[in-house]
């Protein structure tokens, strides 16, 4: 069998990426939110992205502006703070910050009988600027930051959660879909680090690509 390829030139490939995406989707995005599903399809080859995204009323703007104000970006994994554009969230004061490899974060993660990313939620409730979680992995630290803001001890600017799994990963996105705060919610199942990265990604460009 012959095989065919398409001739393009590295600089010219993601758009032709992008090209194919909005040639292949199955309906009519939102243009508000079409750059954030799309980057999400660029990074997963996923479509069902387009329909299983959820997006708080006004999100876009609320995150737009977090970013400006200089939000930091905590994380559940290394791996989406490794995905994250660091460069183009400095531009506004902004920093990637992930606790899990910390000492401090282990030790009380041992001591209270708890995973570390319900420890790391805990240290991110002390910081004291802007803040926006994307969580790709843990479900429990998307658990725990629901019980923080129901509890009033952290409001954040935004939620990312997009964590992938099958044990309370439905729940606890659900669980955030009905918390007082701007979230971006892979319904079900499916998610990731990349998926946390490319949500991100997707904001910082929105307000200008580095």
């Amino acid at each position: 069998m012959k095989i065919e390829l398409e001739q393009v030139v590295p600089a010219e490939i993601e758009k032709r990426s992008f090209e194919i995406i909005e040639s292949e989707l199955r309906h009519a995005l939102d243009p508000t939110l079409a750059p954030i599903i799309k980057r999400v399809i660029h990074t997963t080859a996923d479509f069902d992205y387009a329909d299983n995204l959820c997006f708080s009323e006004g999100v876009v703007e609320a995150a737009l502006r977090a970013i400006q104000d200089g939000a930091y970006i905590v994380t559940d994994t290394n791996m989406v703070k490794a995905g994250i554009n660091k460069k183009a969230l400095a531009k506004y004061g902004g920093e990637v910050l992930c606790f899990m490899a910390d000492e401090d974060v282990a030790d009380a993660a041992k001591a209270n009988g708890t995973t570390r990313a319900v420890a790391s939620i805990d240290k991110a409730c002390l910081l004291d600027r802007p803040l926006i979680f994307a969580i790709g992995n843990a479900p429990t630290a998307l658990i725990r930051l629901y019980e923080s803001i129901q509890d009033g001890r952290i409001a954040p600017r935004l939620v990312i959660g997009v964590p992938v799994g099958f044990v309370n990963v439905v729940q606890s996105k659900e669980l955030i879909m009905q918390a007082d705060v701007a979230y971006i919610v892979a319904r079900g199942r499916k998610g990731g680090s990349n998926v946390a990265a490319a949500i991100c990604n997707a904001l910082l460009y929105m307000l200008g690509r580095d």
